[in-house]
């Protein structure tokens, strides 16, 4: 008896283990959520920067892949260092600027997790839809109040040469530069009628930085500064700025945007 009730224990935790549970709460569950639930897609290879193209045809793309990030706390603190190599980081060269490095693929309404390092000062950004930027942004320390500037922060756009809109981050939630840090963005892209007409605005429905929850349902109405020159549409490319300073990421994963689940 207690040799058959072992056995259905154990088929029953097998069966547990091979069904991830659904975390899609919005709230940080430890280890970043590709690891811990099923549908996720990398967007970076693991070798060279296929899948993603330079913004600016005309320009050179300078990022390249690499296996680290060496920064100098005090020899150079607003660079980054890294030797070309296949890898699963990429760095926007050696300079530190280079073009805006754009996905060869479109998306709607998605999550995407994401992990980036910036040197001191650095500066750089996530546009969904390849319009709407979550900033990336050397706030570590800082005793200001937040603004969209920061990280963390829904840029604002730029009309009649003056920021308008925005949201700041709820809270400076930054690490050092030279430490790894993540985004966790739950995206709704904008909609359109059947005669092209927008009906609703893209929204930020969430945003965790380095696990918090920093921004809470957002709309945007159009695209904020310096996004690509693309009309909205339900389907866009994801943009990574790399031209305001040394920025590297890594695990860039996305899946389609599922209903947050109230607990």
């Amino acid at each position: 008896m207690r040799t058959a009730a072992l056995l259905v224990l154990t088929i029953c935790l097998t069966a547990t283990a091979q069904q991830r549970r659904e975390l899609n709460d919005g709230d940080a569950h430890g280890d970043a959520p590709y690891l811990l639930e099923d549908g996720w897609k990398p967007l970076l290879n693991g070798k060279d920067v296929g899948g993603w193209h330079g913004m600016d045809s005309g320009k050179p793309n300078a990022w390249f892949t690499t296996n680290g990030i060496l920064w100098e706390r005090l020899l150079a603190p607003t660079h980054l260092f890294a030797r070309p190599e296949p890898g699963g980081v990429i760095l926007n060269g050696p300079e530190g600027r280079t073009v805006n490095l754009v996905t060869d693929g479109k998306f709607g309404d998605i999550e995407l997790y994401l992990e980036f390092m910036i040197s001191k000062g650095s500066n750089s950004g996530v546009y969904l839809g390849g319009l709407y930027e979550v900033q990336v942004f050397d706030s570590w320390g800082s005793t200001e109040p937040m603004r969209s500037s920061d990280g963390g922060g829904i840029y604002h756009r730029w009309i009649n040469e003056q920021g308008v809109g925005g949201s700041a981050p709820s809270r400076n939630a930054s690490r050092r530069p030279g430490e790894w840090q993540s985004y966790q963005i739950w995206f709704r892209a904008p909609r359109f009628d059947a005669a092209g007409k927008k009906t609703a605005n893209a929204k930020f429905i969430r945003v965790l930085f380095n696990g918090l929850s920093v921004q809470d349902n957002v709309e945007v109405d159009g695209a904020t500064r310096a996004g690509m020159e693309i009309p909205e549409a339900s389907l866009n490319p994801i943009m990574l700025q790399g031209d305001h300073g040394p920025v590297a990421y890594r695990n860039i994963y996305v899946r389609p945007l599922r209903p947050i689940i109230e607990r």
